[in-house]
């Protein structure tokens, strides 16, 4: 690095900045330049990167805003920033991040290193069998509603460098753009979902909002913070009610709302704690907690417990994405092309949400097997209207080769397809 530059960031620090965002992939931002675009020029644009970081004067581009429908019908607003930018703002989060990590709370799981969605969900099942009562809470546009003086505040506490100050406001301040081109300015609130920084910063601000103020004001209770999906475990329903209660207005003094028809108090039913309440199952991270049949390791004694599995939302997520693929209509393909194309998603969705009740996740499989047996069905003429044969035929491939699948190494086949239903 140069001496005359007046701000410590290295090349060495924009390389490895460079090659996570590399390995997260994503999209392009504003400027329409992918990552193999990108990396076309690649010294020429790590190098400008570096110059401008190092010397003061790099300024972000728009944010481009992409609109992802949600399952309720409404609408998920990302902010993609460009790769450069990308790069740019991992520099500073590698920067400030080993100083944050060591204040944030050992409950807060979500975008740290070296913690995982599937750490909460594990903490938050041995929470539920030894705590009667969640609340499950819900903030309403949390990314698109953090005070910037707030998260500043929280900045100066922990940042003295005038320059990583500079940088982040710059960010805050960025403008997005529409689809159709349009610039809209933030005025004083909003980090967008999707920024490399925008976790990093989210974090420090629900540090204060949240996670201190609940460690303070109820002791007692215990809870697990992914981002912004927060559940509260606690003994009695008067607890969890007195949370809720001073939580809203928390959260109104950090200018944020809980959702109103989201946010409730859940009962933790087993076999073990009787009565009726109106809710017994929350969903958390793509699984759903609520009284299910569980066996003792021991002697297989059967009882109700209250653990988690897949939710029903995930799993129709699941359905539409192979839905939509038509899989079942690549009659040029091979199986063994198909197994190509699909095993890095199957894959995936078994290794997060078969992590728990892994059993649960047999309809899924089971309409995955409707439509390769509807493709056998497809690229075979003589098999067309001969379901039997048609299934004779799976039943020969798997026998042949057991791990083309994903599913397949993980002990998952129907049995009894029924081609009833349309596919």
């Amino acid at each position: 690095m140069s001496e005359t530059k007046p701000i410590p960031v290295t090349k060495q620090m924009v390389w490895v900045a460079y090659k996570k965002v590399k390995a997260n992939k994503g999209s392009a931002g504003v400027d329409g330049e992918s990552l193999k675009i990108y990396e076309e020029r690649l010294a020429d644009n790590l190098y400008k990167v570096w110059n401008r970081l190092s010397s003061g004067t790099y300024f972000p581009p728009p944010v481009k805003e992409v609109e992802i429908p949600k399952e309720d019908g409404k609408i998920r607003k990302l902010g993609i920033p460009t790769v450069g930018d990308r790069v740019a703002q991992m520099v500073i989060k590698d920067y400030l991040e080993p100083r944050m990590e060591r204040i944030f709370h050992e409950s807060s799981y979500g975008y740290r290193p070296n913690r995982s969605a599937h750490d909460a969900l594990a903490k938050a099942r041995r929470n539920c069998w030894l705590y009667s009562w969640v609340v499950d809470i819900d903030i309403k546009g949390f990314f698109d509603n953090i005070s910037h003086e707030k998260l500043l505040l929280a900045i100066d506490k922990h940042v003295n460098e005038k320059w990583v100050k500079m940088y982040i406001k710059r960010w805050l301040n960025a403008p997005v753009q529409k689809e159709g081109g349009e610039l809209i300015y933030k005025e004083g609130k909003g980090t967008p979902q999707g920024g490399v920084i925008s976790p990093l910063l989210a974090n420090l601000f629900l540090h204060y909002a949240f996670d201190q103020w609940l460690t303070k004001h109820f002791w007692g209770a215990k809870f697990e913070r992914y981002a912004d999906d927060i559940i509260v475990h606690c003994r009695t329903k008067e607890q969890a009610e007195k949370v809720l209660e001073k939580l809203e207005e928390r959260m109104q003094s950090c200018g944020l709302e809980l959702h109103p028809e989201k946010t409730k108090i859940v009962y933790c039913k087993d076999h073990k704690r009787t009565g009726n309440y109106e809710h017994v199952k929350f969903d958390f991270l793509g699984f759903t907690f609520k009284p299910r049949t569980s066996k003792a390791k021991k002697d297989g004694y059967k009882f109700l417990g209250f653990d988690l599995a897949i939710s029903v939302k995930a799993g129709k997520r699941i359905l539409s994405t192979l839905r939509q693929s038509h899989f079942h209509r690549w009659t040029s393909n091979t199986i063994e092309g198909i197994a190509v194309e699909l095993n890095p998603k199957l894959r995936g969705w078994l290794n997060y949400y078969g992590k728990f009740r892994k059993s649960a996740m047999a309809f899924i499989f089971y309409n995955f097997h409707r439509r390769l047996l509807k493709w056998i069905m497809n690229r075979y003429k003589s098999l067309r209207n001969n379901i039997g044969k048609a299934y004779g035929m799976l039943m020969r491939i798997r026998k042949a080769k057991p791990t083309l699948f994903e599913p397949w190494k993980q002990g998952f086949f129907a049995k009894g397809l029924k081609m009833t239903k349309a596919v």
